[in-house]
């Protein structure tokens, strides 16, 4: 059995895997994913070349609550037979004893994650609106189901979305943060006192855009991946978030500045909203807290990732230097700012 990354234990997981499907062949071989920056996501590949994806925390002190796999693995499961593509659910480990942790396993889909703007412009032209277009349709057809009908009434309340936001991320910030971060908290109260009204209640990804779901050779989405901050509330975050990294904001430092629809031929944030904005009920007029949130809201996990880079607990990854960190962090918090005083995108 060859030696496994930090955060895998290879017998227990491997008898594990074997009980599960007995069709696998040992030895298994685990590789880190790189590119994630919370729960760590491996590539398992038994004797005979089949592919299998695991997904558990980190492996330092992490919010339980953040890391839960159990709701992971539930939405994929719950999601199966919908329009919406999500990877098979092969099963849910919670006994500890397993890997330390608990964690799931999922089936391997093929296709390729478009990251950045280089991954963009190799995308053969004719592909990018397609991409565009099939994102925002999954997005839209995500949001047109109700959670009770498939089984996932209960993931949450439904009502209150933005107010439950905006205090989860002020006290991951307040119990996570080691420093300081006045503006930080003067946008939590600004927002609070500024809350659009929810139009209804649907699945809320959390955390949607083209570098989290695995894009097929045909330019459609093959699957929805990264589903640890999905809820149930005001779908117009998903949608803020999706404009929030469409690239074409030229204030947008480091990840917000190099995502792949920089490159031609992706469409403007206007054309993607728009589309959406056909296939959906919702009243987008208010989108500017929305994304002005999002950025807040992303400076918050941002600055959940860079505490836990700093102590250690994010396996084999390399991260920024602090001072960088901390200052694309505080970057957003900037972003968020000026949106929100704008009010316009």
């Amino acid at each position: 059995m060859s030696d496994a990354p930090t955060g895998i234990d290879p017998g227990p997981v491997s008898a594990w895997l074997l009980e599960r499907r007995p069709d696998l062949v040992d030895p298994f071989t685990f590789e880190l994913i790189t590119g994630g920056a919370s729960n760590l996501t491996y590539r398992v590949t038994d004797a005979s070349g089949t592919a299998l994806v695991l997904r558990r925390p980190p492996t330092g002190h992490v919010l339980a609550s953040a890391h839960d796999m159990s709701r992971e693995h539930r939405i994929i499961a719950a999601l199966q037979d919908t329009p919406v593509p999500v990877p098979p659910a092969i099963g849910l480990c919670q006994d500890e004893a397993v890997n330390g942790a608990d964690f799931y396993v999922m089936g391997y889909v093929e296709g390729q994650i478009v990251f950045d703007r280089a991954d963009g412009e190799a995308i053969e032209p004719a592909l990018r609106p397609v991409m565009t277009n099939s994102l925002t349709d999954t997005l839209s057809a995500l949001h047109a189901h109700d959670p009770d009908a498939v089984g996932l009434g209960d993931l949450g309340r439904k009502e209150d979305y933005s107010a439950r936001q905006l205090r989860r991320w002020k006290r991951q910030v307040d119990e996570g943060s080691d420093r300081e971060m006045p503006l930080f908290q003067e946008l939590h109260d600004r927002f609070a006192a500024a809350i659009p009204p929810q139009q209804g209640a649907g699945i809320v990804h959390g955390d949607y855009r083209m570098d989290n779901c695995m894009m097929g050779h045909d330019g459609s989405v093959a699957a929805v991946l990264d589903w640890e901050l999905c809820t149930l509330g005001d779908v117009l975050a998903d949608v803020a978030g999706m404009a929030m990294w469409w690239g074409d904001d030229p204030r947008a430092q480091g990840r917000l500045g190099d995502v792949p629809t920089k490159a031609e031929g992706f469409g403007s944030r206007v054309e993607m909203l728009e589309r959406y904005g056909r296939t959906s009920e919702r009243d987008i007029s208010d989108l500017p807290w929305y994304v002005a949130f999002q950025h807040w809201r992303l400076a918050a996990i941002s600055e959940g990732v860079r505490v836990r880079f700093a102590a250690g607990a994010m396996g084999d990854q390399e991260g920024a230097g602090d001072n960088d960190a901390r200052a694309s962090v505080d970057n957003l918090v900037q972003m968020a700012d000026e949106i929100l005083t704008a009010g316009t995108l």
